[in-house]
């Protein structure tokens, strides 16, 4: 009979979460480029050679690998980065008569006291975020999605570029 997950080594408990991250993400939204700064076909079909590409800058991760990005921070626990991220490039292209609505969900989401999936910003940031949702415009979250940018930047980035599922997708990258 089964014995459960408890009898299973700790090394497929991880690989498992890891796997199940990764599907969950695939049936959600496609990847796109989130940072403006790709290619048109790039949008299109992901090459074999790609992952190599995304070990050259964050950004070219984004373009192409943001699936897989975001599949990883949810294994990690802090998805809630890449969200916050993606909100905020989504919020740029609401419509001005709009935007009061859009940004007060966001703040509610990721930034208010209690926020359910609140990212990790400092006082100062959040308190000149707030001051800018008096009047919300284009520009309201610019200061606090670059500090997110830049976390996600210099500590998730690097911890994606030593996981197992990206050094896996590397190597068979190199042996075509």
């Amino acid at each position: 009979m089964c014995r459960g997950l408890d009898s299973l080594p700790i090394t497929c408990l991880e690989r498992a979460k890891e796997l199940k991250a990764l599907f969950g993400s695939f049936l959600q939204k496609s990847d796109h480029c989130v940072t403006g700064q790709c290619k048109k076909s790039d949008k299109v079909r992901l090459n074999i050679d790609e992952p190599l590409k995304w070990k050259e800058s964050f950004d070219k991760l984004l373009c192409n690998g943001l699936c897989l990005y975001r599949a990883f921070l949810v294994s990690e626990f802090s998805e809630e980065n890449i969200a916050f991220y993606l909100a905020c490039e989504d919020y740029k292209n609401f419509k001005p008569s709009k935007m009061a609505v859009k940004a007060k969900k966001i703040y509610d989401e990721f930034i208010g006291s209690n926020a359910p999936r609140e990212v990790n910003l400092d006082h100062t940031t959040k308190a000149i975020t707030k001051a800018n949702m008096e009047n919300p415009t284009a520009s309201t979250f610019d200061l606090a999605q670059a500090k997110i940018y830049t976390l996600m930047e210099k500590d998730c980035y690097p911890r994606f570029l030593k996981s197992s599922t990206y050094l896996e997708l590397s190597r068979k990258a190199k042996t075509g």
